[in-house]
């Protein structure tokens, strides 16, 4: 290790919005285990329901006692457990969220968070808002020499997310895609899509993320108390767009985006929602539409997904409109509650 001290710092919750720094014993890495000196943990939307004093709704959820939040961490290895054979002390990594049995079908295709038996990082085992954190050998990801911390973190959960999502919908260099929401994730999504050659038209509330989506590419941007749709053939040639992406979990969007495709469109809904009322004949069955789910990405992915943001310099920084050391950790919770950031990360010296 680099450190003599036995004791680290980290945020806990414990109810009602109220974020606490405590001391911890540093961890111990246990056999196939590695110890990560933390750089760089981004703070989630879904890291709010915790922030409120709820249980979050992933992973099974059994954890006891106040559990360090940070799903989205970075940082380097500085002590390895028995067993471990692929990474080394030194070793710049990111954590995958997601720790499956490692033997189910799931586990062994790359797609953990569907493992029955799965925990969540930052959930129900402790993440990344913490001086150092342990996490198995098989949910490390080798960060490239050419990226820095920041961007691993933020490469994880909304740069991973999107790429994933337009993969599976073949978004290339002949689609105009439309982008609904342009949080952390929809920003995400308008790099990718034009990383991947496609014409971007971004739709959002905010005239500021607007904005921002024009700094990272996007070709269009409609302010969403405009008439969406007719922009939207006016823009396509009354054609419709050949894909749609909604980050926002809003039914309204959601509903717009469906409206928006051309026959044989396709559509991912990304942001989490709770109820959506469609009109399957007119929306979904008379236009042959493919509409698919998309939730992370699998672990096997990532380096795709890293040498991606590289190829094609994507200007991931763009995102982050603050950081915070760990120490004021109260202050980021709160602003980032309050919607007066957008992402925001944790940094260390």
């Amino acid at each position: 290790m680099t450190t003599n001290q036995s004791t680290m710092k980290a945020a806990v919750f414990p109810g009602n919005k109220v974020v606490e720094i405590k001391q911890f014993p540093i961890p111990t890495p246990g056999p196939g285990e590695v110890l990560i000196q933390m750089k760089a943990s981004a703070i989630c939307r879904s890291d709010m329901s915790l922030y409120y004093g709820q249980q979050g709704v992933v992973g099974s959820g059994d954890h006891t006692g106040p559990i360090i939040p940070g799903h989205e961490p970075a940082g380097q290895i500085v002590q390895i457990g028995d067993g471990v054979t692929r990474f080394q002390v030194g070793d710049r990594v990111a954590a995958y969220l997601a720790v499956g049995c490692g033997e189910c079908a799931h586990c062994r295709n790359g797609y953990r968070m569907f493992c029955k038996e799965w925990k969540c990082i930052g959930f129900d085992l402790h993440g990344g808002d913490a001086d150092y954190l342990v996490i198995p050998e098989d949910n490390c990801m080798r960060i490239p020499d050419e990226m820095d911390y920041v961007t691993a973190a933020v490469s994880t959960d909304a740069v991973g997310t999107l790429y994933h999502a337009q993969k599976r919908l073949g978004i290339n260099g002949r689609d105009t895609v439309v982008i609904f929401g342009l949080g952390p994730m929809g920003g995400a999504g308008v790099m990718v899509a034009k990383g991947l050659g496609a014409r971007v038209i971004a739709v959002d509330l905010l005239d500021q993320r607007l904005e921002v989506a024009k700094e990272l590419g996007a070709d269009y941007v409609i302010n969403s108390n405009d008439d969406v749709l007719a922009r939207i053939h006016e823009i396509t040639g009354n054609r419709g767009v050949d894909a749609a992406i909604d980050c926002s979990g809003s039914p309204i969007a959601q509903n717009v985006a469906l409206d928006s495709l051309r026959q044989h469109g396709r559509a991912a809904f990304v942001g989490e929602g709770r109820e959506l009322t469609i009109n399957p004949s007119v929306q979904f069955i008379r236009k042959q539409i493919t509409l698919i789910g998309s939730w992370y990405f699998p672990i096997y992915e990532y380096d795709e997904i890293a040498q991606f943001i590289i190829d094609k310099k994507l200007p991931v920084h763009k995102l982050v409109s603050h950081t915070f050391p760990l120490d004021e950790a109260a202050t980021a919770f709160k602003m980032f509650d309050e919607r007066k950031t957008e992402k925001a990360v944790f940094v260390w010296e």
